[in-house]
């Protein structure tokens, strides 16, 4: 099985040498003149020591550098699926499928410095959930004292073209009715206008999470993450690294999420959330801390059941 893979990865990278349970390569990325790409096959991990290109799954080179029929040998060599027909099922939608809605007309926003008196409830919300201005600018957030959104936080998300194509409306007056969103559909990747595929992203429930996690966070809306999901589908076109922060209690919803992406070769980390109930709870701070610490999801099969036995003891 070794030699097999190291043929595959030969083809693609070139010659390579062994120093102990590395096997080094020259770096597809940075194109270093010595060999300074190190791959351990038993780990399944790769480290670059000249420009820190590195991963938890060597699929992830493939996926970066090689054809899709050396990716189908590596696949096959590893029991992992892939599909056949990649451009007909990431099929680019088109312009005018993409949804369109509208704010309410009583929406105002809260960006403008200048206080005013009726947006003062909706402000102390904001900085009971440490929401500061700088979060505020950023997510465009606004509110609504009147209408059918009275007493709600408006927090609006445009596509990638930078047209709103969703908001969340969360109540700030303790109605018994915390969320009231509008009749459009979930399958968005909401703010796809601040998204920056080629850097790590984050995986929250909520948007209260993201924008407590702040850049390159994505909330999926409480929704599940399928094959035909729009998010689903750019992260494996682009093939970022993901930070899953997911809340306890929707983590055996999101086993489903976690095996699928380790079928399509995404390279996942774990964030731990426990004792908090959500990352919106936790100090900014410490959600950083976390990140840094967070634990690879293994594409080996034994690890992956083994987060979930150890998830499931925890809930």
């Amino acid at each position: 099985m070794e030699g097999k893979k190291l043929k595959i990865l030969k083809k693609v990278l070139g010659s390579h040498y062994k120093s102990g349970d590395e096997t080094l390569f020259f770096c597809p990325k940075c194109k270093h003149h010595k060999k300074k790409l190190s791959v351990n096959l038993d780990a399944d991990k790769f480290k670059c020591w000249i420009c820190d290109y590195a991963g938890h799954s060597i699929r992830r080179v493939l996926r970066d550098y090689a054809d899709m029929r050396t990716l189908c040998e590596w696949d096959g060599l590893t029991s992992r699926v892939d599909i056949n027909s990649f451009e007909d099922l990431f099929k680019e939608v088109a312009e005018d499928t993409e949804q369109r809605i509208f704010l309410p007309e009583e929406f105002r926003t809260l960006t403008n410095v200048q206080l005013q008196l009726n947006s003062l409830p909706a402000r102390k919300y904001l900085m009971e959930r440490d929401i500061d201005h700088e979060d505020i600018v950023r997510w465009k957030i606004g509110h609504c004292i009147s209408g059918q959104y009275e007493g709600r936080i408006i927090i609006p998300s445009f596509s990638v073209k930078g047209e709103l194509n969703y908001f969340v409306a969360r109540s700030y007056d303790d109605h018994w009715k915390r969320y009231m969103n509008p009749p459009a559909s979930r399958n968005i990747i909401f703010n796809h206008l601040m998204v920056d595929w080629d850097s790590d992203i984050v995986l929250v429930e909520g948007v209260f999470d993201a924008i407590r996690v702040g850049t390159n966070a994505i909330p999926l809306l409480g929704s599940q993450l399928n094959e035909s999901s729009k998010l689903f589908q750019e992260i494996v076109r682009h093939s970022p690294r993901v930070y899953l922060a997911i809340d306890p209690d929707a983590e055996k919803k999101s086993a489903k999420l976690i095996k699928k992406m380790l079928t399509y070769g995404i390279e996942l980390y774990r964030i731990e959330i426990v004792p908090y109930s959500d990352v919106g709870e936790m100090p900014k701070d410490e959600f950083l801390k976390r990140k840094e610490q967070a634990k690879p999801v293994s594409s080996s099969f034994g690890d992956f059941f083994r987060y979930l036995l150890e998830r499931t003891v925890k809930i």
